[in-house]
């Protein structure tokens, strides 16, 4: 009999990406494994190795711009639960998301065990209800919470972020871009406002990379172009809404270092063994948000009044956290981390 188990996180794709040691822990111990991601997250639970098939699904909870709640859409959702009939779930949810919700959907929809990390009470909704400390990596987080549902990596694997490989080529190779190994990417763009480094810094750091010496890489969404371009400006290499995100994680296995902030990309770099510039706003903490598991140096103000404000949009005039690193901070940190 195959054993099938639904594993779900339903926000971005940074967050999907931190899932992959849960992903390959309860992969080890189950035959198929269902992705239950939200419009964000599809593609990058996609990347995860030990992932057999993505759902995806706008959880009117959990999204920043929920749709609204609709029986009909609820209904539909738990008759393809119904039909898959998973020998069990596993909800990973960020600190400030509750499990119970969907945990409900689940058990009504016949799941008959289910785990998920609760501060709630859970009732009958869960059968493993799991209580950790929110100061740790959110990957080991999300380990933890695998390995109370009776599910461990497999002998050998270092629980750090992965991709499935190989990649594709990055297509754009051909245009006359000289992507040969070793560029600096730059990635200007994050999911929140407060989270970027203005727009202007990220231009002069490309200024200041390409005096150094290096070859620049600037990324972005198809959103993005205008930013992209605008920091790209004469010496960097725009490809602002160019790249799949397989692509982009192609893109970052190049490169030397990347440049960014607390934003997907910084996780996908992590993920395919790149050292990373984090660029990080403390609205979250860095101890559970930082790249994970590869060289990483760490600017910007950490002891910010807008610390663990969980903020969209920076609270503070000027946007002193971020605004206070220089493009030679950025220039020294690439540095270290390339001489290393």
């Amino acid at each position: 009999m195959t054993r099938t188990v639904l594993v779900a996180r339903l926000d971005n794709a940074g967050d999907v990406l931190l899932q992959g040691p849960l992903v390959r822990a309860v992969a080890h111990g189950a035959d198929r494994v269902v992705f239950l991601a939200g419009p964000a997250g599809s593609a990058a639970a996609g990347l995860l190795p030990g992932v057999d098939e993505v759902w995806t699904w706008a959880c009117p909870w959990i999204l920043g711009d929920p749709p609204p709640v609709d029986t009909g859409d609820l209904t539909a959702f738990a008759t393809r639960i119904r039909a898959l009939a998973p020998d069990e779930a596993v909800i990973s949810t960020s600190f400030h998301q509750s499990p119970l919700p969907l945990a409900l959907v689940l058990r009504a929809a016949g799941v008959p065990r289910i785990s998920a990390i609760s501060v709630d009470y859970p009732g009958s909704l869960l059968d493993v209800r799991h209580q950790v400390d929110d100061d740790i990596p959110e990957p080991e987080r999300a380990l933890s919470l695998a390995r109370a549902a009776g599910f461990e990596l497999p002998a050998g694997d270092d629980a750090r972020l992965s991709v499935r490989r190989p990649l594709p080529p990055v297509a754009h190779a051909h245009r006359g871009h000289d992507l040969s190994p070793g560029y600096v990417v730059v990635h200007p763009g994050a999911s929140v406002p407060a989270r970027a480094w203005p727009a202007q810094r990220c231009a002069e750091a490309v200024e200041a990379l390409a005096d150094a010496g290096h070859r620049v890489v600037v990324t972005g969404g198809p959103g993005e172009r205008a930013l992209t371009a605008a920091v790209a400006g004469t010496r960097g290499t725009d490809l602002g809404g160019e790249t799949s995100l397989a692509e982009m994680a192609s893109l970052l296995d190049g490169a030397a270092a990347v440049v960014v902030g607390n934003t997907g990309p910084a996780h996908l770099a992590a993920a395919v063994g790149t050292p990373v510039v984090s660029l990080f706003s403390p609205v979250v903490p860095a101890e559970r948000w930082a790249p994970y598991g590869v060289p990483t140096v760490l600017l910007g103000d950490q002891a910010a009044p807008c610390a663990g404000t969980r903020a969209r949009e920076c609270p503070v005039p000027g946007h002193p956290c971020l605004s206070s690193v220089s493009a030679a901070d950025v220039v020294a940190a690439v540095e270290k981390l390339v001489s290393a």
